[in-house]
């Protein structure tokens, strides 16, 4: 019995002393965007667990938190309070600035204001998470921190689709954590507008939800403002028969005749409902890109039309308290100084030259361009160019506002590339931080509507780069970004799947193809025979494989890529803490291009099968594959559709889409699979 008791005490000492091994050990703590200041220094006596109590020092209010912090307590004095906060309008920090400082036993956040305070738990709640996950105490650590940009805002661009109204709110959260401050929320036809209700769709939220949505993204200091498209990109408006008469060319549903004055009195009436929308906002992006207007024949240039269209629309944004946001890229194409800014390689002098030479067509309408007015200068490749500064510095110089704008999201097909399009966000964000503009907005531009969870990473940078700067390597962000979005157990580079999925993505994109771009494969009234590759003739067998031969080596070593992705994706779901339907949608992307690169295997197979025993039996496993797509299509869907809403109504109508959208190719979510299914057809039909 005596040596049970002590086999007992023995045990329980062991587990006390594991205990104690485990939460008095450091942890690593990743943080996002990455503190001004950071210094660890020990580890405290206080667990995530023990956070329990708050005190504030001069009455303020607990800001909105998270899961972590979501039900803690005010004491009754400090003493009582692990946690003790203030806010110190004098405090010598910029705005959105805070102190946290951890000690053995005690927490203080000291805050410059409201949204620093804000950020300040933020921060504690990421130090909260790391503690968790690896069962450790907080770190006794003192952090200073406050952002380099004042206005750190994402395009939320849903003219092509609509998430479920759930997924809003918790992005609005998941955007607080990395302290974005700031939504350019593009409408189009996603807002049931009042005075105008044929323009929004059935899947259309109401000026009231979205309303409540704003409500809720203020809290969490983020302010959204509409953009809606006025001058051009004007399709989901003009393609109805009612709104017709306002084009500027009537055979084409593209951009309003600014010459009318019907086409202002239709715009103030959808602005009005979109700020309704939107209360807190404090700009309203009109658009104006892409766009050149004749005015129904006018004898006016298209610079002129533009500026008495932006010259009304900026007017009615100052009398309704909203400073005007305008895409800057026409005036400059007008004067022929474009160009530059997508040429990194030239020089400062070749610049100057194009400018010197063509500027005074600028300056001739100079005094049309209105001062209210922040003149956004997007490039979305080369933002490092010297072309792109002239022009923000051109605008600058002539007493204008000016904004850039970086991109998460482009044309990219399935999933962002160039490694979330982070050189150019970086670029951009250390530009605007060294110029001291205002602001930077990550466009995510839904013309291929990717699924929104790929978009997080690019967004976690942006976060990185416009808060604190020049701070981290890519690699390190990348490396934050695993742990933050699901677990410290996988932000080792062994775990660094995205990167490697991008090539295969890319060469999905088109490989069934013969030379030809998916986007514009319904322009083809017969795309099966003009744009499909050819499939192997049962007359000439290895032939086929030997015109694709470099296409098929390629397919196999997608198809190895693959599989090494997909063994990575199903270690990081067993391991994930949080966010695992980010791992799923990235598995679905996976899947789908994994199974175009073998079913061009297969086809080669069959090909080049040795006699007609062999061929006859590639031939039932190529038929069984193309009866597998079916699921394969069934379970991108029903993942997608856990957030999403695939279709659109049946009433619908497709726009004569100028830029061939290929999310507003087909109401179903065909568009999607558009080519495999072409493709499988053709199979179907030429070799069963």
């Amino acid at each position: 019995m005596k040596k049970i008791k002590n086999l007992l005490l023995f045990s329980v000492l062991l587990i006390f002393s594991n205990c104690e091994s485990q939460t008095s050990k450091m942890g690593d703590f990743k943080l996002l965007p990455e503190p001004q200041e950071f210094s660890i220094t020990g580890v405290s006596d206080l667990k995530y667990s023990d956070l329990k109590f708050y005190y504030a020092l001069n009455n303020e209010a607990l800001p909105e938190n998270g899961p972590l912090l979501e039900n803690i307590l005010e004491a009754k004095d400090s003493k009582g309070a692990q946690i003790r906060f203030s806010i110190e309008s004098n405090l010598d920090i910029r705005p959105e600035g805070y102190h946290l400082e951890i000690s053995a036993h005690q927490i203080l956040i000291t805050a410059k204001d409201r949204a620093g305070l804000l950020y300040g738990f933020s921060t504690l709640e990421q130090l909260m998470e790391d503690a968790k996950d690896q069962n450790v105490a907080l770190p006794i650590c003192k952090i200073k921190d406050y952002p380099l940009l004042a206005f750190r805002a994402i395009h939320l661009d849903i003219k092509h689709h609509r998430e479920k109204i759930s997924y809003y709110y918790d992005l609005m959260d998941r955007l607080k954590k990395y302290k974005i401050n700031g939504i350019i929320l593009e409408f189009e036809d996603k807002i049931k507008y009042a005075k105008h209700p044929l323009i929004g769709t059935q899947e259309a939220l109401s000026i009231s939800e979205w309303k409540k949505l704003s409500e809720y993204a203020h809290a969490r200091n983020i302010q959204i403002s509409p953009l809606v498209q006025g001058l051009g990109h004007a399709s989901y408006i003009l393609k109805h028969e009612k709104y017709k008469d306002l084009r500027d060319d009537p055979e084409n549903d593209w951009a309003f005749n600014p010459l009318d004055p019907r086409t202002y009195e239709l715009q103030f009436d959808l602005y009005h409902d979109a700020m309704k929308a939107t209360p807190h906002g404090k700009y309203l992006h009109v658009g104006g890109d892409e766009v050149q207007t004749t005015g129904r024949g006018s004898d006016k240039t298209s610079l002129e039309l533009q500026l008495i269209w932006l010259n009304k629309v900026c007017k009615f944004a100052a009398d309704n308290n909203r400073i005007p946001i305008f895409w800057d890229d026409m005036p400059l194409r007008y004067a022929e100084v474009y160009s530059p800014m997508f040429k990194p390689e030239m020089t400062q002098a070749e610049v100057d030259k194009i400018w010197d030479e063509n500027q005074h067509k600028l300056e001739e309408f100079l005094h049309l361009f209105p001062k209210n007015c922040i003149y956004m200068r997007w490039n979305y490749r080369a933002s490092q160019s010297i072309g792109n500064t002239k022009a923000m510095e051109w605008f600058s110089e002539k007493g204008f506002q000016v904004m850039g704008a970086t991109a998460g999201q482009t044309r990219w097909i399935l999933m962002p590339q160039k490694e979330s399009n982070m050189d150019n966000i970086k670029t951009f964000a250390l530009s605007s931080i060294k110029h001291d503009l205002n602001g930077l907005l990550l466009t995510l531009w839904d013309d291929d509507s990717p699924h929104f969870e790929l978009y997080m990473r690019g967004i976690i940078a942006f976060s990185a780069y416009s808060w604190s700067g020049d701070k981290n390597s890519k690699a390190a962000i990348k490396s934050a970004y695993r742990q933050r979005e699901f677990s410290y157990k996988v932000a080792n580079k062994e775990h660094a799947f995205i990167d490697q999925l991008e090539a295969p993505v890319a060469h999905w994109r088109n490989m069934l193809l013969d030379g030809f771009n998916r986007n514009k494969i319904r322009r083809s009234n017969q795309p099966s025979e003009d744009l499909l590759i050819e499939l192997p003739n049962k007359e000439n067998m290895g032939k086929w494989s030997e015109k694709y031969k470099d296409l098929l080596n390629e397919a196999q070593l997608n198809l190895m890529t693959c599989d090494s992705i997909d063994l990575k994706i199903k270690y990081m779901k067993s391991q994930a803490k949080r966010n695992n339907f980010t791992l799923e949608v990235y598995e679905q992307v996976n899947n789908l291009v994994r199974y175009s690169n073998a079913l061009l295997i297969s086809l080669k197979n069959y090909d080049e099968a040795k006699n007609k025993e062999q061929a006859s039996l590639y031939l039932d496993k190529l038929k069984q594959l193309v009866e597998e797509f079916g699921s394969i299509r069934n379970e991108l869907e029903k993942t997608y559709a856990k957030t999403r809403i695939l279709t659109k109504s049946k009433d619908y109508i497709l726009d004569q889409d100028h830029h061939n959208h290929l999310a507003n190719q087909s109401r179903s979510f065909d568009w999607q699979f558009q080519v495999e299914i072409l493709m499988l057809d053709k199979i179907k039909e030429e070799l069963f």
